[in-house]
């Protein structure tokens, strides 16, 4: 019969089929999770500190600006604060000292450094600051100075001995600072002292915005003249001396 003979067939091919074992089972690994990145740490960005206000000496700026309270003028009229602007600042006299009350603008004239030279001031100019005793520029970053106006019949700064690196002492907000006559500015304007006076008084420094618009007491020692015009700390022990001197009441001598 067809069918038998085809059971047959079937049969004796499941009999000679191999044996195949069944495949191992494999139990399911957990996906590995990926290994955390260490955070990323940011370092604020710190920008360069500038060195704190500070006094120069023992002499108080109280003691300095009661001297400075009145004013007898030595000057044949007034200066202007800034070109422009009203002339209002007359220059006063004391026993062996002049004085004036003004703004403070940035001078950044003398040797090129990193924050004075043609770029960060648009009105530098490397040859207009005294030089020093080696024949350099004053460096008006490092060193405190202050700058007179030109002589004129206004005033003429010289009838009192006043010149290149003659002392000064710079009364801003309780605090004094030591300085030289370091430049020369414009005959109709008054007000202005280096990158450093600034710096060391607590004012902004930067010679395009820095300064401030009042508030500054300029204090500058008659026949007073260091040999060595960028010796800071000659300047404050002089200074201080006749800052004393001053004080007390006696007539600054200069050495």
């Amino acid at each position: 019969m067809r069918v038998q003979s085809l059971t047959l067939v079937a049969a004796s091919a499941a009999l000679l089929a191999p044996t195949t074992p069944p495949a191992a089972t494999v139990p399911d690994r957990p996906a590995e999770e990926p290994v955390a990145a260490p955070p990323t740490v940011t370092v604020p960005h710190r920008p360069r500190e500038e060195p704190a206000a500070r006094r120069d000496g023992d002499v108080r700026a109280a003691d300095l600006l009661a001297k400075a309270r009145g004013c007898a003028p030595v000057s044949r009229g007034r200066y202007r604060p800034d070109a422009g602007r009203p002339a209002t600042i007359p220059v006063c006299g004391l026993r062996g000292a002049v004085f004036w009350k003004s703004d403070m603008d940035i001078d950044c004239d003398g040797r090129p450094t990193r924050r004075c030279n043609r770029h960060t001031d648009p009105g530098f100019s490397p040859a207009a600051a005294s030089a020093q005793s080696d024949g350099r520029r004053l460096n008006a970053e490092r060193l405190p100075y202050i700058v007179l106006p030109a002589p004129r019949r206004l005033w003429n700064h010289r009838a009192h001995g006043l010149g290149s690196g003659s002392v000064a002492a710079v009364v801003y907000r309780g605090l004094v600072q030591y300085a030289v006559v370091g430049d020369t500015g414009p005959r109709d304007i008054i007000g202005e002292a280096s990158y450093a006076t600034a710096r060391r008084l607590g004012i902004p420094a930067d010679p395009r915005a820095g300064g401030t618009r009042s508030g500054v007491t300029y204090i500058v020692f008659e026949h007073s003249k260091l040999k060595h015009i960028e010796n800071h700390a000659a300047a404050v022990a002089e200074g201080e001396r006749l800052a004393r001197k001053l004080v007390q009441g006696d007539r600054p001598r200069t050495r």
